[in-house]
């Protein structure tokens, strides 16, 4: 073979792969950008699936609780100085947002929501509330350079502790024109969902059948005690009365796990974590065994007994 027919080959060789890296490249890119449809960067699981095929069909599911508390009420000034009061919010769809400005999940979602609270001016309002340790002056300083267009005020333990805990960054509580907190996000959702859900709350047509479910501490976990069953618990072999003896203990027991919940709260906040679940089997195990754990140990709690 000649030596030019061989230098042509191999330039023709080195053009068609450069190709083909480009193309690649270029689908990549593309997958990239396409929607994420479930939540993303969440620190912690899911309690709940908000929004779900039926099986049947590709229709999409939007879920509230039928059992919906009311918001937890609370008066503060905003980083602007305004007052923020969720008696004047009756009649608008509220988002009720929980982030901080080292969070990048967070950072990520707020271009979203600001495009929300611009499409449905006037019938939604969007509340940040910063967790941020470090002061409001920061915080307002974030806001302003990204030019944040809903009211942020500054979180506490207090706060967050009468919505239940916040497991993770972000979560959003949803509330209905009611004043009922009809859902929680935990974690990254796409803005496809949210936008989803005020519509259905507005009246407005959408996409999706809405369904209702019991809020047993997918939202609140004071309504953990409702639950009738624990998430990778097995409460086979248990008559009815042993099954509600089982949860009692669940809810009045705490997890030694570190995270200050009991062992019901800890199973449906982070089903993860194993220390909650040996801690709720033991429990139905030795009821089903004919001991009954309250009476047994009385001097010393039944989650004491189980080692992470």
């Amino acid at each position: 073979m000649k030596k030019s027919a061989l230098i042509l080959l191999v330039v023709t060789g080195t053009l068609a792969a450069i190709a083909i890296a480009i193309e690649a490249g270029r689908e990549l890119r593309v997958a990239a950008a396409k929607p994420v449809p479930t939540a993303r960067a969440a620190s912690m699981p899911r309690a709940a699936t908000p929004r779900q095929s039926n099986g049947s069909s590709n229709e999409d599911v939007i879920r509230f609780a039928s059992n919906a508390g009311t918001i937890p009420p609370f008066l503060v000034d905003d980083l602007d100085g305004h007052v923020v009061s969720t008696a004047a919010l009756r009649g608008k769809v509220v988002i009720v947002n929980f982030w901080a400005t080292w969070c990048p999940p967070c950072q990520e979602e707020i271009p979203e929501m600001m495009e929300l609270q611009k499409e449905f001016q006037g019938k939604l309002q969007i509340i940040g509330v910063s967790m941020d340790d470090g002061p409001p002056s920061g915080v307002k300083s974030f806001a302003d350079k990204i030019g944040i267009n809903y009211p942020i005020v500054m979180g506490s333990d207090t706060l967050s502790d009468e919505y239940g805990g916040i497991p993770a960054l972000p979560t959003s509580f949803v509330v209905d024109p009611q004043g009922r907190v009809v859902q929680k996000h935990v974690g990254l959702y796409p803005k496809e969902v949210y936008d989803e859900e005020i519509r259905a709350l507005l009246g407005m047509p959408v996409q999706a059948k809405v369904e209702t479910f019991k809020d047993t501490g997918q939202i609140f976990l004071k309504n953990a005690a409702l639950a009738t069953s624990m998430p990778g618990v097995s409460f086979a072999g248990l008559t009815p009365a042993q099954k509600k003896l089982a949860l009692k203990l669940m809810n009045s027991e705490h997890c030694t796990c570190g995270c200050n919940l009991t062992i019901a709260e800890c199973r449906i906040t982070d089903s993860s974590c194993l220390t909650s679940q040996k801690l709720a089997q033991k429990i139905v195990d030795e009821i089903r065994a004919g001991r009954n754990p309250a009476e047994e140990d009385k001097k010393q709690p039944i989650a004491e007994n189980v080692r992470p």
